[in-house]
């Protein structure tokens, strides 16, 4: 089969301790209507009856559930890499272990600074910087895998090497750098902290760079110029892009919603991801795998002849596709051009 998914994002809540500016979930504090637990039981059932993706439990703040480790524990039973994606300041000693006994494989802790001031201020609230970091220190005593993943915003793009230095300091594993999508309250603050599409260019080569010279996993999300930006690189250099060389990068392409990727919500809306709120199906109706394979919106992305304006006759866009949520939030077309891009194709549109 073409099209497997590699990567489900679980919302197994949007309720959450922190009020982040860019916040996709639009975090609420008071109880939510969420899937209870026989529900996603069920639907991991039928997940891993025919794919075995890694299941990232996210949020909100998932550790906000109290059957999280529970939900984990089956998922994992069941045959799927499972990973939680979390703020951090919830992880204690005794969180740190029982996520490490749920078979967890890899927890992403966000930090959105190198210091308190630049986290707290994107976090919403005092003293979550240093929260994150004991939790962090939590999970490496509890010899759990951690990856960092910062949103990049102008209030801190002139800090992002600071970020990499931190990320090494504490011995995570990878760090992610997700470039803002606007959807969720971060429509609220695209204007004012989304940075410009020639600064976009300017950190994706930077972080080309950086790739060269850390043993660290670094991976750009939500930034599928990048998997052109590595292929141009790689020509200037002379050389080939390969696994050994440059990562996954090599292997996979930009934009995977609704193509490897696919976003469960917390009341089990289907979503191409997490920042494309087209609705393919619901899990609670319809069996995941139906929505997966017949979906009409999964069709359109998997169909790159499909794509608009200069993506449409790119000679890249098999490899980046541009980002079909920004290009939604612009247009109101998933299939629209990517807006944030300054490359300009080879071959005249048409």
């Amino acid at each position: 089969m073409k099209n497997v998914p590699r990567l489900i994002f679980w919302e197994l809540t949007k309720r959450c301790n922190l009020s982040c500016l860019h916040c996709r979930a639009e975090a609420e504090a008071q109880e939510s209507d969420d899937l209870v637990y026989d529900e996603i039981i069920r639907i991991i059932d039928d997940i891993a009856g025919s794919y075995t993706p890694i299941l990232i439990l996210t949020g909100g703040e998932p550790l906000y559930r109290h059957d999280v480790f529970d939900i984990a524990t089956y998922a994992s039973a069941k045959g799927l890499t499972v990973a939680l994606a979390t703020n951090g300041t919830l992880i204690t000693a005794d969180t740190a272990e029982r996520i490490r006994s749920a078979g967890i494989g890899r927890v992403s802790v966000s930090l959105d600074g190198a210091d308190a001031a630049m986290h707290d201020s994107f976090r919403g609230i005092p003293g979550c910087f240093e929260e994150a970091l004991r939790g962090i220190g939590f999970l490496k005593e509890a010899g759990v895998e951690f990856q960092i993943n910062t949103t990049v915003t102008r209030r801190n793009v002139d800090s992002l090497e600071r970020i990499v230095d931190l990320a090494t300091r504490l011995g995570a594993r990878a760090l992610h750098l997700f470039m803002l999508v606007p959807v969720g309250c971060g429509v609220e603050i695209a204007e004012s902290d989304m940075i410009h599409k020639e600064r976009y260019e300017e950190v994706l080569n930077w972080f080309y760079d950086v790739s060269k010279r850390v043993t660290m996993e670094l991976k750009a999300t939500c930034a599928p110029h990048y998997y052109r930006i590595i292929r141009q690189r790689a020509a200037r250099e002379g050389r080939q892009i390969t696994f050994e060389s440059d990562g996954m990068s090599a292997i996979t392409r930009g934009c995977l919603a609704g193509t490897g990727v696919c976003f469960i919500s917390h009341r089990g809306d289907v979503q191409p991801c997490g920042y494309l709120p087209l609705v393919a199906g619901n899990v609670t109706e319809n069996p995941f795998r139906e929505i997966w394979e017949n979906s009409g919106i999964f069709a359109s992305l998997r169909d790159l002849s499909g794509l608009q304006g200069k993506c449409g006759h790119c000679e890249y866009r098999a490899f980046c596709a541009g980002c079909r949520a920004r290009a939604f939030y612009e247009t109101g077309n998933h299939l629209a051009e990517e807006p944030y891009c300054v490359y300009v194709p080879k071959r005249a549109g048409g």
